[in-house]
């Protein structure tokens, strides 16, 4: 099979070119580098180009055959599709209505679609299925839920396969050490714990230790990078099979707290991570926990990575040794 991966330089997507590759298909990376990295592409094709330069796009896919593509180019900051709401409308929504008009001219009809937990807003159970509403609460959540709704009229209109996995906390990287987390600025828990760890002297934000969970600190489903992957390659076969647009959550099934990371981090690391507590941020619930029954039942996917210092053990192994 030959995949089109976008964003495929990326941290969740560079996981996603090994796999493919390492399954024996062929595999060719549209990103434009903007926080993705050419070394993690390797040793796939990259094409370096945008959604939003239409005609680069339609050259790419008009004039080389793919049987499916993986969409993962996104702008991701919460905070900073706050504050920039029309870059996160402009980047998450129009360039993938233009990757699906391209895709139409090239009689390309299956889509695999990174999607995210932040399109249910505040939730209203611990446990959250795909049932849950849908009702973001900020410009990233939201531009990922009309893309979403794109994909479901498509199919209708068009007949476009898709499916749209809804990630919870990713995280973890590449057993191998080679390929990992490279976020400036880093937003993520896991990682910044590492760095904390790593450096000695920078002191971790712990944002909130008064919610009603374990020790008063969030909880949230931290989700392997790899076990992500698979389940992007589970849904290129589920499309085979089933037509129509399709929606998974992603997540382990169980959560952690903030302070449980850190000992987990410790344990791991055998260095104990200078921390202090913040307030909390506004828009944070106390718990965010995916159900995967869905995926474990249709997509025949289930993590492998299931305890928190197994995840971190991988994580760490990366940011010790930085490629880049």
């Amino acid at each position: 099979m030959r995949v089109l991966v976008c964003g495929g330089a990326g941290y969740i997507g560079s996981h996603m070119v090994r796999m493919l590759l390492a399954a024996g298909h062929q595999v060719v990376v549209f990103d434009n580098l903007s926080t993705g990295h050419s070394l993690a592409a390797e040793p796939a094709s990259l094409v370096v180009g945008d959604l939003l330069d239409v005609p680069l796009l339609e050259t790419l896919l008009t004039t080389q055959h793919f049987d499916a593509v993986v969409h993962f180019c996104a702008r991701s900051l919460v905070g900073e599709s706050v504050s920039e709401p029309y870059a996160y409308y402009e980047n998450n929504v129009i360039g993938t209505l233009n990757l699906l008009k391209a895709m139409r001219a090239a009689k390309i009809n299956k889509l695999v679609f990174s999607s995210t937990a932040a399109i249910f807003g505040d939730p209203e159970s611990e446990l959250i299925a795909e049932s849950h509403p849908v009702r973001p609460i900020n410009p990233y959540g939201s531009s990922k839920a009309m893309v979403e709704r794109m994909l479901m009229d498509a199919a209708r209109a068009y007949g476009l396969c898709s499916v749209a996995l809804r990630y919870f906390n990713a995280a973890g990287a590449d057993p191998s050490g080679e390929i990992g987390e490279s976020h400036e600025p880093e937003t993520h828990l896991i990682p910044n714990v590492l760095r904390a760890a790593l450096d000695g002297r920078n002191t971790l934000k712990v944002f909130g230790h008064d919610y009603a969970t374990r020790d008063g600190t969030c909880v949230r489903d931290y989700i392997h990078v790899n076990d992500l992957a698979s389940a992007h390659t589970k849904a290129i076969e589920f499309m085979a099979n089933h037509e129509g647009a399709h929606q998974f959550n992603l997540g382990n099934g169980r959560g952690f707290t903030v302070m449980e990371v850190i000992e987990a981090a410790r344990r791991v690391t055998g260095v104990r991570v200078p921390f202090e507590y913040a307030p909390r941020r506004a828009g944070d619930p106390p718990v965010l926990v995916a159900s995967n029954a869905k995926a474990r039942e249709q997509l025949d996917w289930s993590p492998t990575f299931t305890e928190i210092e197994a995840i971190i053990e991988s994580a760490w192994r990366w940011h010790q040794n930085p490629r880049f």
